[in-house]
């Protein structure tokens, strides 16, 4: 059974903390650029750091040309429950950051410069922060000569974030998935997406819907020649957002919020004649217990359904699938489960005010997880509200008192002997 540390045993592990260690880790991190696409030299440097950590079955290896996943197991010495711990290597783009800082100590977006207390740098909070914890973690908890029962399992994928061409679809945990199927079933999964040290114990699931309106252009002093796709969108248009208003009617998750649905653009016409091609976008917020597939039929449905000329043609499409064909299913692990508990009360400790229970305003892969049957929470420094922006950064304070929680919960959870 999982205990909860005493005190003294915690102000130990406190003490056993290399703050200089940790802050040089997290700048060659964020100073090893690792763009969706371009994750090798970083999963190198993690590989490296691994080894010394003397993490046994320790793989790098590539789930398409050029682009690794890393994985490793700290093995236990007793019967102490099993952790995984599970994180992105990549990035997103780094566009429009110089212009942003241009003149400051904060212009590289890779130079991982210490401003007023935060860290700076593409990556920094999304999710360079948490993986950086989770190894200073293990490497604290041998600082303290103390040896965990349980096996830790790390994952370290490629291919999460989207936005870069021909990317973007979890390639590389789908790689993984049969190494993850193959372990001893983890008691517990923790992906380091930024939290602020918050436990986030449900995420939402999402799909994106592209729908190609196509009528017949004609000129426009012969409109009775034409079949109008932009009005024939504007339909459309009305029974979606019809849809949307019924799914606000639904009940909310007290997490997650209601689900939605939002029209994300749209665009049509531009010539002196009866638009003949009209497409739209959008995304739609599930629940955990929605079905993706479901969803899909209605959104569909409502876009077939709603031109009144039969001459339209109406296609619809989803892009974005990740664990489903159409997109990422939401999921949700019981907040009241030891690991939760045991994991709030770890970070309450480290930084007060942190460790609530709360939900993930976003999709990630944590639904890959739970799919194996292995309850998974998000947990690591760093604000998502930061993220993908020219403003990413992770507070120096939160990092230290990330990689605190980890050891002491690593220390409670799997055991020490």
């Amino acid at each position: 059974m999982a205990t909860r540390l005493d005190t003294a045993l915690r102000r130990r592990i406190r003490a056993a903390l290399d703050r200089e260690a940790a802050l040089d880790l997290l700048q060659r991190a964020v100073g090893t650029p690792s763009v969706t696409g371009s994750e090798a030299a970083f999963a190198r440097l993690l590989e490296a750091e691994l080894n010394k950590l003397g993490a046994s079955d320790v793989v790098l290896k590539e789930f398409l040309p050029g682009r690794p996943n890393l994985r490793g197991v700290r093995h236990g010495t007793g019967e102490g429950r099993s952790l995984l711990l599970m994180g992105h290597l990549d990035t997103v783009h780094v566009r429009g950051w110089h212009d942003r800082w241009k003149g400051t100590d904060r212009a590289d977006p890779f130079g991982a410069a210490i401003v007023e207390g935060a860290l700076w740098g593409r990556g920094s909070a999304d999710l360079k922060a948490g993986i950086c914890a989770a190894l200073m973690g293990l490497g604290t908890l041998d600082r303290t000569g103390l040896r965990l029962a349980g096996d830790v399992a790390l994952a370290l994928v490629g291919d999460e974030e989207s936005g870069e061409p021909d990317t973007g679809i979890s390639a590389g945990v789908k790689a993984l998935m049969p190494w993850l199927a193959s372990l001893p079933r983890p008691s517990l999964g923790i992906y380091v997406e930024p939290s602020g040290l918050d436990v986030f114990t449900a995420q939402i699931g999402f799909l994106i819907a592209d729908i190609a309106v196509f009528g017949r252009s004609a000129y426009f002093g012969l409109p009775e020649a034409g079949v109008d796709a932009l009005k024939a969108t504007h339909e459309i248009l009305a029974a979606l957002w019809d849809h949307a208003a019924e799914l606000n009617a639904l009940p909310a998750h007290p997490l997650l919020g209601k689900p939605s649905l939002l029209v994300t653009s749209i665009t049509g016409g531009g010539y002196i004649a009866v638009p003949g091609e009209c497409r739209l976008s959008l995304i739609r917020k599930l629940l955990p217990g929605e079905d993706l597939g479901v969803a899909a039929a209605a959104i569909e449905a409502a876009a077939q359904r709603a031109p009144s000329n039969s001459e339209i043609r109406v296609d619809v499409a989803f892009p974005a699938g990740r664990d489903h064909p159409v997109g990422g299913t939401a999921c949700e692990t019981d907040a009241a489960s030891e690991g939760v508990t045991l994991l709030c009360t770890e970070a309450a400790a480290a930084m007060p005010g942190r460790g609530r229970v709360a939900g993930a305003p976003f999709w990630s892969e944590a639904s890959f997880l739970t799919r194996l049957g292995i309850p998974t929470v998000y947990f690591a420094p760093g604000d998502i509200g930061c993220a993908h922006t020219t403003e990413e950064r992770v507070s120096v304070a939160e990092y230290l008192s990330g990689i605190e929680t980890l050891a002491c919960f690593m220390a409670a959870y799997c055991g020490t002997l």
